[in-house]
């Protein structure tokens, strides 16, 4: 009796030994291989990607898992190999990835600030994708270090300001209460648009440079059940809001027009004026730096304010995580700074940033007239 029970319990505890192989993959504590993915593609032009139609959920569900390196191969024979797997944007600008963003719909492929993919790719919607592992965790730790997300819920807030990521700009050279940037006004998708339309109307704003929507778009929101955003309608229904609708190309023909479009619109309008994308963060960052820099902005100034989003977002500071504030510098914002400038190895404390914004707003086409105004509307006297 008593060898029979012993017999039992070891039997019960090979085959739950078995299961755990059979679970994380013999025996190395991580997942086992996931088998390729096929699916269909959808074309993401807003910031130049692909949609590969499997929701994020269930692309992870079938053992991807952020930090990995996988292959994308295209139906038409275009491939991209060994492209990082994130949840964020953690490549540098002009690189590949394959990105599952918080809320979108679907996984992405994409170039990061740089090229349509879509295009690069030559691929149409007839075409397919096929995602295959091709290294476990090899991105790991850059997916760590970088790893961000944040909350939808007003209470998890100190205030509607921090909410909202809204603010006005405050540099050296700029007329005090003249610019606020902020997340959407309009675009409710993070919840923050009736807190965002509060606060400038409370501001008094009366023209927005919406870099994020075309007309089409304002519309879908305009019927939206939870559109609360009256001040947001009194400026759009009198024709004191621009929609650029921009990508975040910094090379790109059409992002630079786009951009003197909403400077040439701050030069001929009238103040205070609010920038704003869907967060408030890339589009936005790289417009108000633009801004600064043509006010008359120092680096630091520049660094200070493009970093408080990501104290509002996400709790980032150089006190608190200085180690991760420092990568977002780098990687994100001064990449920025260097495309204005045109020189990927400019010392960027010491050039002259106010010079290498006007040149970038002359060579992207605005007048000498508009420069004239633009200062005249933003610098103090």
């Amino acid at each position: 009796m008593r060898n029979n029970r012993f017999f039992n319990l070891f039997l019960a505890a090979c085959m739950a030994l078995c299961c755990v192989t059979l679970f994380f993959g013999c025996g190395t504590g991580s997942p086992q291989t996931p088998s390729p993915v096929e699916r269909t593609l959808i074309h993401e032009p807003e910031f130049g990607g692909i949609y590969i139609t499997a929701t994020i959920d269930d692309f992870n569900a079938l053992g991807f898992e952020y930090g990995d390196s996988v292959d994308v191969v295209f139906s038409n024979g275009y491939e991209a190999k060994d492209l990082p797997y994130y949840n964020g944007y953690y490549v540098q600008t002009g690189e590949p990835l394959l990105v599952a963003y918080p809320g979108y719909d679907y996984i992405k492929a994409c170039i990061n600030n740089g090229a349509d993919l879509w295009e690069v790719a030559g691929v149409s919607e007839n075409d397919t994708a096929t995602v295959t592992l091709a290294e476990r965790g090899k991105y790991l730790d850059i997916q760590q270090a970088r790893d961000l997300s944040y909350r939808d819920e007003r209470e998890e807030f100190p205030s509607d300001e921090v909410f909202a990521n809204f603010r006005a700009i405050r540099v050296s050279g700029l007329k005090e209460n003249i610019v606020y940037r902020s997340a959407s006004p309009c675009d409710n998708q993070h919840c923050r648009a009736s807190y965002t339309d509060a606060l400038m109307q409370q501001a008094g704003v009366r023209y927005i440079i919406n870099l994020a929507d075309n007309e089409e778009k304002i519309a879908g929101y305009l019927e939206r059940e939870d559109f609360a955003s009256p001040y947001f309608v009194t400026l759009y229904e009198t024709g004191n809001v621009l929609p650029l609708a921009m990508n975040m190309n910094l090379t790109s023909d059409s992002f630079r027009e786009k951009v003197v479009r909403g400077m040439t619109a701050i030069a001929r309008n009238d103040g205070p004026f609010l920038v704003h994308c869907t967060e408030g963060k890339d589009r936005t960052g790289f417009f108000c730096m633009l801004l600064e820099a043509f006010a008359g902005a120092d680096y630091d100034e520049i660094v200070r304010d493009y970093m408080i989003t990501y104290e509002n977002y996400y709790g980032i500071t150089q006190e608190k995580e200085p180690a991760k504030w420092a990568i977002i510098v780098k990687d994100v914002l001064d990449p920025m700074i260097a495309g204005m400038l045109g020189d990927s190895g400019a010392d960027l404390r010491e050039a002259d940033l106010a010079a290498g914004a006007e040149a970038f707003l002359r060579s992207a086409g605005m007048t000498e007239e508009d420069l004239t105004l633009l200062g005249e509307r933003l610098k103090q006297s």
